[in-house]
């Protein structure tokens, strides 16, 4: 008899806001701390400024940049990177990789030619291009060439040159806002 009364005294729920309130602080806690971790270590959002990737990301753009991906995988040419400004590394920048290590790029009135074979892109409208040339160069081991979509409106590696890995610190991988955006970046 006495065995019942422990178990059914076991059961009763807590009554009262302090119990309740605890147990909302706890989960808060561990929320926070679920979220700062995500954003220190894996995803960062970040509000894109000027019109450098125009269209593929617009001024005021929100985006996700994944800070973890490129530890376990390399930078492949086509990813969009966001990387401290070699000139002022407290700015950061973000522009589509056109050349890895070892690639010889040259810019040919606007056509850019990696290792000697033109490439499609896409991602540049006609209205965005420009005709700029750019001398060949061969990318250095541990960097690499990236230009902003809007090549008019773009400070490049064509003005700063290739970007060594130790400037990149995340891949642009999805915007969420403005809604209308929502979604993967390519």
């Amino acid at each position: 008899m006495e065995t019942a009364t422990v178990q059914a005294s076991r059961t009763k729920p807590a009554t009262g806001k302090w119990p309740t309130l605890s147990v909302w602080l706890r989960d808060l806690v561990i929320s926070l701390a679920i979220s700062g971790f995500i954003i220190v270590f894996l995803y960062q959002p970040v509000k894109v400024e000027g019109t450098s990737m125009m269209p593929s990301l617009e001024d005021q753009e929100r985006i996700f940049v994944n800070k973890f991906v490129y530890r376990l995988e390399n930078i492949q040419r086509g990813d969009i990177v966001v990387f401290r400004y070699p000139r002022d590394p407290s700015k950061s920048f973000i522009k589509r990789v056109i050349g890895v290590a070892g690639d010889h790029i040259r810019i040919d009135s606007g056509q850019v030619y990696v290792n000697g074979e033109a490439l499609d892109e896409d991602y540049v409208p006609n209205a965005f291009t420009d005709q700029r040339s750019y001398p060949d160069v061969i990318v250095p081991d541990d960097c690499y060439f990236v230009l902003g979509d809007h090549r008019s409106m773009s400070n490049d590696s064509r003005d700063f040159g290739p970007v060594a890995v130790s400037f990149i610190y995340g891949k642009a991988v999805f915007g969420y806002w403005p809604m209308d955006k929502l979604g993967r970046l390519r």
